[in-house]
Parts: C-alpha cells; structure tokens; sequence
C-alpha cells in the first residue's frame, strides 16, 4: 500500500489520522512540524505512490509554504490540506500552487478515505500516462540492448537517419532486431508523436495484404459490408513499416510504388484517392538487389525504399552482445512471471556464448523464456537451455553425398521440421527465411509437415 505523510502540529490530529490509516493497510509517516517535514524530503525521496497529507496552519511555517516547497523539491508528490471552515481560501490558494484537493476538518473518516483514495488513482493514473508518452516519443517500450561495438555502429547510424524523412531499408536475417531499429528510427524522429504502425507482408495473401494496406469501401468483395480504413491511413503523419517487404507480389509492389511517388493512395471498391503523409520503413532478410536483378522485385520501388540502408548483424557476429542481452529477457521473463530469477551460471553463459544463433536474437529470447519457466531456483543453469552449441559443421569434400542440390535443400528443411517438432513458424525462423517462403517449399518438394 502507498506511503502517507501525515503533517499536523495537533497530536490528536495525528494519532487520529495514523491509526485510521494504518488500519487501511497504509503506511504512515507522522511529522509534527513544517520543518520536520520539509527536512525529511530533502534528505530522503519519497517511495513511489505516496502522498502527503498537509495542514494549512502550522506554528512554525506557514502550510502554504510548505505546499510551495514541498512542490519544487518533488513535483509528482500528490498533496491533500487539511483546513477549518474559516480558512477554506488558503486551501484554494494551496490548490493553485499543485495540491490535489482539500478537506476541512473535522471531517468524517469516509471523507478522509475517499479523498486519499481519489487522490492516489488520480497520480497513478497520470504516472502511467507520463510513462506511455515517453515510451511513445522512444518509439515503443522495447529497449535495445547491445555491447557490441558492430551493433553500436548500427544504432549510432540509426539515431543519425531517424532525423530526415527519408524512407529507410533495414537489412539482417530473421530475428536480428529489425522492427525494434524501425521502432527507434520513428521515436526518434520529428514523426514521434504520431503512429507507428507495423505490419508483416509475408504473412498475408495478397487480397488481404491489399486490404489491408489500402483499407476498402462497403461492397467492394464478398463480405466487405461496411467501409474499412487501411494501415496507410492509420499511419498517416507517423511512419509504416513493411516487414519482409520482399515477398510482396508484383502487383501490390506497383501500388505501393504510386503511394510513395504521389503521396495518395485508392482504397479497394474506390474510385476516389485518399491523400496521406507516411515515411516508409521495410526490411527484408533477402537480398533486394538479387531479387530485382531476377525480376522479382521492382527495380524503381527498390531505390525508392532504399533510399538509405541499415543492415543488421546477425547475432553470431557481435557475441558480445549475447550476455547482456540474455540477462535482459531473464528479468524481463522472471518479473513477468513473478519468479525468483537473479542471475545466469558460469556454465550457462559459455553455453549461450558458444552457440551459433541461427534463429538470431529472437531465438535467444525464445531460450531465456523456457529456461525462466523451468527454473527451479534464483540461477538459470547450463542444463535449463534447450539445446547444445550449433556451431557450422564442415565436412570433408570426399564425405558430401552426390545428391541435387535441390534434395539437399528438401532433407535440410525436413530435419529442421522434425527437430522444431514441425513447427512452422519456428522452422522458418531457423532456416532464416519467411513463413510464406518456408510453406512454397514444402509445396514444391511435397513435404507433409501437418503432424
């Protein structure tokens, strides 16, 4: 329960207020003097969700100047005075200066209760809210965790580009981070204070991706019965990011293409075209100049995209970074499922360290959540992460089979499935391609990966 100062130069007052209080599961604070009062703030802050419950009249400094005070040593601490009848304009005087609200004695113990308790929902409301907008002005509550000096380089770069208004291409295999750099290229831009909104083309057919991208009006497909605002016009003012932007189909690469070229856009079913203002942020794990020199991708949407690039290391190239990370999503897994986990063995950091990482940061994440789970005590230990080092395995020329490379690629994926227990989504993770890609290749070699 929060903290209450009480501050009241009546030592029935006092004696009162505490026991009222203290029965209320509060914990209470006596000080018989301004100055006692003002002594302890100024040595000591109070604990988060206190308040102060302060008398008007007190023999040795005037109340409303130890409201005053009071508010410039600690702005956030709520203030509730205490006042008689004939003193009520000293209230409203304290009032204007920052106190929350006032009582006049003497006062019922629901009055003094009701009053407290509004008070501290007010300030725990406002807390919250200040919370949200600094998280919203960093782009999101996400930390980006890092020690090494390759990833330093790239979230340097990031902080410098996030200033223009230039759409940006973000590089890097599956898991690397690449929505969490566009995340602090928009909480860091003159864009900050308006949406951010994301959006994972490879998880979508094209009709819905159309759909949801350019929003559609009543009756423009089956079931379509009223009109629907696509993410560009949500995103307008803010910034849209595209993840997997490569496995975008043709067509819907062309009316993309208008969008960043003419800044409007037509819902499905429309005839009318919607002006919008969004900075344009993708990011794929192919390599986008490969795929437009094969005609998969749109050569002039590419230069419009990529009109600067950040590519993001894998994991396994910046170890350094494995640590601080994996103690990251240890508190976070261990506060999020009120668990008594403080640290990482030796054993299970060398462990962490000497893995490859295919699966990049997200499957590092993956591991430390498991190992959280699991645990059994205040340590994660060696023999709680799921699996062993993955170090490349080399083999000898003499020992590689002579088999198509096609085949070779179709029993790689299926050992994948079988060792992820066919999960898909976790397959394409470590095979480091999308899931849309992952389900054409089970297509094309006809493997059966339901089970």
């Amino acid at each position: 329960m929060p903290c209450i100062y009480i501050c009241d130069d009546e030592a029935g007052i006092l004696r009162y207020l505490a026991k009222l209080l203290k029965g209320h599961g509060y914990t209470v604070e006596t000080f018989p003097s301004g100055l006692a009062l003002l002594t302890h703030l100024e040595s000591t802050p109070p604990p988060p969700g206190a308040l102060l419950l302060q008398d008007v009249r007190m023999p040795d400094i005037d109340g409303i100047q130890i409201v005053k005070r009071v508010k410039k040593l600690h702005p956030a601490l709520p203030v509730v005075v205490m006042t008689a009848h004939g003193t009520v304009d000293d209230a409203v005087h304290a009032i204007k200066l920052g106190a929350y609200d006032y009582v006049t004695k003497p006062f019922p113990k629901e009055k003094i209760l009701g009053v407290l308790t509004k008070a501290l929902e007010h300030h725990r409301l406002a807390d919250e809210n200040r919370r949200l907008r600094e998280e919203l002005l960093r782009g999101g509550g996400d930390e980006i965790i890092f020690a090494s000096p390759r990833f330093r380089q790239v979230y340097d770069l990031t902080l410098q580009v996030a200033a223009s208004d230039a759409n940006i291409l973000i590089l890097g295999e599956s898991g690397t981070g690449k929505e969490l750099i566009a995340r602090t290229v928009h909480g860091n831009s003159a864009r900050r204070t308006k949406p951010f909104v994301s959006l994972n083309c490879a998880a979508l057919t094209d009709s819905l991706l159309e759909s949801q991208l350019f929003g559609h009006v009543r009756g423009a497909f089956t079931g379509a019965i009223m009109n629907q605002k696509g993410l560009l016009e949500e995103a307008d003012g803010g910034t849209l990011f595209l993840d997997e932007i490569g496995d975008v189909s043709a067509p819907v690469q062309a009316k993309l293409l208008r969008v960043i070229q003419e800044r409007d856009f037509i819902p499905l079913g429309s005839t009318k075209p919607k002006k919008v203002d969004v900075r344009f942020v993708a990011a794929t794990n192919k390599d986008l100049q490969q795929e437009v020199q094969s005609g998969h991708f749109r050569e002039d949407l590419y230069y419009r995209l990529n009109v600067i690039s950040l590519t993001v290391p894998p994991l396994r190239e910046r170890l350094e970074d494995v640590e601080p990370l994996a103690r990251h999503f240890m508190r976070r897994y261990a506060a999020r499922m009120n668990k008594e986990v403080h640290d990482l063995e030796p054993a299970a950091l060398e462990l962490l360290r000497s893995h490859h990482w295919s699966g990049n940061v997200r499957e590092l994440e993956n591991m430390i959540e498991r190992a959280v789970i699991l645990a059994g005590g205040p340590f994660l230990t060696a023999d709680l992460l799921p699996v062993g080092t993955r170090k490349p395995v080399v083999q000898q020329i003499e020992q590689v089979p002579l088999i198509p490379l096609d085949e070779v690629e179709r029993q790689h994926i299926l050992a994948v499935l079988k060792q992820t227990g066919f999960h898909k989504s976790h397959t394409a993770e470590v095979l480091g391609i999308s899931r849309k890609t992952l389900d054409r290749k089970l297509a094309e070699y006809a493997v059966n990966a339901k089970r």
